[in-house]
């Protein structure tokens, strides 16, 4: 996935520095193992809290919806992985 989907009108409203932060997430991911997505997300964590890094759930909704429009069927399988993963309110 290139970063085509953070063109789309859908995210007009969130601010580009966020959707670059997870675009090097996406590349960054992208040849982790499965035992390895974890430390990964919670690093990933760690350095959005110091770059003061985050997402509303609207955003997340938003940007989660139109990635699954551009990805493959893998990326949209490790998306729903790291969903599930979320804390739910």
């Amino acid at each position: 996935m290139q970063n085509d989907w953070m063109k789309d009108e859908a995210l007009k409203d969130i601010e580009p520095y966020k959707l670059e932060f997870l675009q090097a997430l996406v590349f960054e991911s992208s040849n982790l193992r499965k035992e390895q997505l974890m430390p990964f997300l919670m690093a990933v964590m760690k350095r959005g809290k110091e770059k003061n890094v985050s997402f509303s759930d609207e955003e997340i909704t938003k940007i989660v919806n139109v990635i699954r429009k551009y990805a493959s069927p893998e990326e949209i399988a490790k998306i729903e992985k790291i969903m599930s993963m979320r804390p739910r309110k």
